[in-house]
């Protein structure tokens, strides 16, 4: 029994982790939406972050009728397994008086979306919460269990 408390709350410390990073990328594109020179030449281009499941790879009904059946009981988990760029077009702005103006007036700005980039923040900000809801879950029963013991 207390394997499986202690394996809820590293599935949930892992998903707190995996959201963390993605709150990091987040705010990397947030403060770097204006910039429109990089070190790599040019503006910056949004970072996303890729998750991918660890242990058992499939959907859930098969995890569920798995864990009914007594089948594989491996724990799922996810990690952060990169930070890709997003390849979509440069946002482009009439700004002749910019320095990195073009011939036309026309600036290349970063592709990033503030509103988006926002969205994106509020979806792991709860997700994050959600995590930190099952750990305190698992502590409480785990705290029960050694009650009820003595």
């Amino acid at each position: 029994m207390a394997n499986d408390l202690f394996t809820s709350m590293h599935i949930s410390s892992a998903g707190m982790a995996a959201q963390r990073a993605r709150m990091d990328v987040v705010s990397e594109n947030i403060a770097n939406s204006e910039s429109t020179r990089t070190e790599e030449g040019g503006p910056y281009r949004r970072n996303q972050v890729v998750f991918e499941t660890v242990g058992v790879k499939s959907n859930f009904n098969s995890v569920f009728r798995g864990h009914l059946s007594g089948g594989d009981n491996t724990p799922q988990s996810v990690r952060v397994t990169e930070v890709s760029k997003d390849m979509s077009p440069f946002n482009e702005v009439y700004d002749p008086t910019h320095p990195d103006a073009d011939a036309n007036g026309m600036v290349k700005m970063p592709n990033v979306n503030t509103i988006k980039e926002m969205v994106d923040m509020n979806s792991a900000a709860r997700s994050f919460e959600a995590n930190i809801t099952t750990m305190d879950a698992s502590k409480r029963m785990f705290l029960k269990a050694l009650e009820l013991l003595r």
